[in-house]
């Protein structure tokens, strides 16, 4: 007996992007049950939003997707893709140089694992969108809303809010 394909789509989301977004959704059409899983990943700097807003932010954006689930994780992905049974590692690509960098990741962890990575791009229309770029352009006063799902621009919104009232 066959049983439904499993696939996971780690990130650190901060915050998740439309094109993070479109990955998601395509992804819930390909396999039976998607686990967006936030890394908590100690080697990069301090992210601007903490683990349970950026997995609060994921689970708002993608509430219409019965088939997707939003964890979190800490340690190697090998580790955890193994632990849940998956079938997949699903990673979003914007431009070329998104798979030099992800290639040796994927096969690292086909090599810890035996779990390939599916390699999504992301719709041409979201291939400039990083988070890192989000982040800039919001914070330094400009329009971002077209580039996050609305529960986002909301979380952003008031964390801006929030920093300028400290200031």
């Amino acid at each position: 007996m066959r049983r439904s394909p499993k696939a996971v789509y780690p990130g650190s989301f901060d915050p998740p992007t439309n094109g993070h977004l479109d990955v998601i959704e395509r992804a819930a059409r390909i396999f039976a049950e998607l686990t967006v899983a936030v890394v908590v990943n100690p080697q990069k700097r301090e992210p601007m939003f903490s683990l349970d807003e950026r997995r609060a932010m994921i689970a708002q954006s993608v509430a219409h997707l019965p088939n997707v689930k939003v964890e979190d994780f800490e340690g190697l992905l090998a580790d955890y893709v193994k632990a849940k049974a998956a079938d997949v590692i699903i990673k979003g690509l914007r431009v070329v140089s998104d798979f030099e960098n992800e290639m040796s990741t994927a096969l690292m962890n086909r090599s810890l694992s035996n779990v390939d990575t599916m390699f999504l791009m992301s719709d041409q229309k979201y291939s400039f969108v990083s988070s890192s770029i989000v982040k800039e352009v919001f914070f330094l006063g400009g329009d971002a809303a077209a580039l996050v799902p609305e529960p986002v621009m909301r979380l952003m919104t008031r964390k801006r809010d929030s920093l300028r009232g400290s200031t």
